[in-house]
């Protein structure tokens, strides 16, 4: 144990974890019970990932946009980048293993001059993210319960305000769950995860073992130039089709960030966190292809199920595939995990605002930044969050103007995620101090190659799958509008405003911004100077200690002192 030179309230010098000492070194008192190992932070995780949800979810953008490649080879060099972007966050998180995550990390690694701007952007980035999380996998559970209702009753109607009511009543149950103790949560997580692992199993089973192609005259299984071949559907080239498939690889992993998030829950934080990150990417990435090359492999016309009038792809790939009872065997088990996905995401998302409102990032930050004294969790954040989503979910009765929430999490998720990369592999190449998990050599090699992933993609993640006359306001891709006006209103707001009262992440123990290594450097050198000039002073009798003092101003005196304390402690 450590024992931490702060003394408490009762006089005596206060025991503290080697997390809690990491956690304080950061500028923040311990204010969560670390009650997550490295399984229960992994299994948060991997329920965000939701395989079989998540296929079942961008199905509209790999098999739609592409055909079978997009479920195939275009997964697996999708997949490349987004390793790279992981592995390189897995190296940061190890440094920094706070719950302000990549835009605390932003703020360390920036320019002092810029620090507040370009974490304030990062930080805003990632919450519409998060924020986007639980509203678009409600939407995405309520549409398969829903498709499943149309495929059993050929009588129904399915009616936008059906889904948007569905919707809501599925987000708000999550929103309850997300509300539960730490303790609590890490249980659940673990029986989501399991379930996540055998129900993806016996649907891969059912598929190979099960499917009626045979009964339609057809081959078990399709030839390799069908399962692996392109069928474009959308009005661009066959290359930018392909890159446009990749948002389905780069949303279904976004969510391999959630630990970074949950790092002030973890035990072991500095090597549990990255450890999670990794597991969840490298084995999420490699269950889901395997996965969806089942899919590709047994799929008997794939047009019939871009245009079948079930309304979900997934659904309608196992109808044709599956008799009744498998079909909505598989089809309930993706609801199942679509669910415990979407109070996953909604945990995470209350925790990036919980942070961010700490540093007073948000209007009514007090409120937001609140720890429940029952539940140890911020149930506050929970529900702003909730409420804000369920705002977000009209957007289906634009049409498909509901799939910006998807671009929007694929988008903005990765511009975060690779701010910190980027600036640690220029600005701050020689003053970042790696954590015990690190990449050694291949830190440059794998943060250039995620750079340039993420650069390549920003602009294609904003194509319509048409364009010219066949480009309707209806099948416009509205992330242009959804994403960046809300990132103009982000900024707007900072240069009006909160650049008078934001300066950066600010410290809970101190209530001061917290300094990044460069700013430090500055402050030592200044002393430095000081002591120097005392000494020349003494020594030559030239310049007398009054003058010395007068050098500096109040603010610069106040600052020194307490960088000194700090250093002391």
């Amino acid at each position: 144990m450590f024992v931490d030179t702060v003394e408490s309230r009762t006089s005596y010098a206060v025991p503290v974890s080697k997390d809690d000492e990491v956690i304080r070194s950061l500028g923040y008192k311990p204010e969560f019970k670390r009650d997550l190992s490295l399984w229960a932070t992994f299994s948060v995780s991997f329920s965000v990932l939701g395989l079989i949800p998540s296929v079942a979810s961008t199905m509209w953008y790999s098999i739609v946009y592409g055909g079978n490649a997009g479920l195939t080879w275009g997964f697996l060099i999708g997949m490349t980048g987004v390793m790279a972007v992981c592995c390189s966050m897995c190296e940061i998180s190890s440094a920094y293993p706070t719950s302000g995550g990549l835009y605390y990390a932003t703020a360390m690694l920036s320019p002092p001059k810029y620090k507040a701007v370009l974490s304030w952007t990062v930080g805003w980035s990632n919450y519409f993210v998060q924020l986007t999380g639980g509203p678009a996998v409600g939407w995405s559970c309520a549409s398969i319960i829903l498709a499943l209702k149309t495929m059993t009753d050929p009588t129904y109607e399915n009616k936008t305000w059906h889904t948007y009511l569905l919707t809501i009543g599925i987000t708000f149950t999550c929103a309850c769950i997300a509300s539960c103790p730490t303790r609590w949560i890490a249980r659940i997580n673990s029986c989501t995860s399991i379930l996540n692992m055998v129900f993806l199993f016996v649907s891969w089973i059912i598929i190979l073992a099960a499917n009626n192609r045979t009964n339609l005259g057809l081959p078990k299984f399709n030839d390799n130039r069908k399962a692996w071949g392109i069928d474009n559907f959308t009005d661009w080239p066959d290359g930018i089709c392909m890159l446009m498939t990749f948002l389905a690889v780069i949303w279904t992993m976004s969510g391999f960030d959630i630990p970074f998030h949950i790092a002030e829950e973890s035990s072991n934080a500095q090597i549990s966190t990255p450890r999670a990150i990794f597991m969840t990417a490298s084995i999420g990435g490699a269950l889901c292809f395997v996965y969806q090359l089942s899919i590709a492999y047994t799929i008997v016309d794939v047009e019939g199920v871009v245009n079948s009038e079930i309304g979900q792809p997934y659904v309608s790939y196992l109808a044709q595939v599956l008799d009744r009872r498998s079909c909505l065997a598989l089809a309930s088990f993706s609801i199942i995990l679509t669910f415990s996905m979407c109070f996953t995401s909604m945990i995470a998302a209350s925790r990036v605002l919980f942070s961010y409102s700490r540093d007073n990032c948000f209007p009514m930050s007090h409120i937001w930044c609140h720890i429940n004294t029952k539940t140890r969790t911020p149930v506050n954040a929970v529900w702003m969050n909730w409420f804000i989503g369920a705002c977000l979910d009209l957007l289906m009765f634009g049409g498909v103007a509901i799939n910006a929430i998807f671009s929007l999490g694929a988008i903005g998720s990765f511009i975060s995620f690779t701010f910190p990369t980027l600036l640690r592999i220029t600005y701050a190449r020689n003053t970042f101090v790696p954590g015990p998990w690190n990449m050694g050599k291949w830190t440059y090699f794998c943060g250039w190659y995620a750079v340039g992933f993420v650069l390549l993609m920003i602009p294609i993640l904003n194509f319509p799958q048409f364009r010219g006359k066949n480009l309707t306001p209806e099948l416009m891709n509205w992330t242009c509008l959804v994403y960046y006006g809300a990132m103009f209103l982000a900024l707007a707001w900072y240069f009006i405003y909160a650049h008078k009262i934001f300066k950066g992440p600010k410290s809970n123990i101190t209530n001061t911004v917290i300094q990044n290594y460069e700013e430090l450097e500055e402050q030592v050198d200044l002393v430095e100077k000081i002591a120097d000039q005392e000494a020349e002073a003494k020594t030559t009798g030239h310049v007398s200690l009054n003058s010395v003092e007068a050098t500096s101003s109040d603010n610069v005196s106040k600052k020194n002192s307490e960088f000194v304390k700090k250093e002391e402690v």
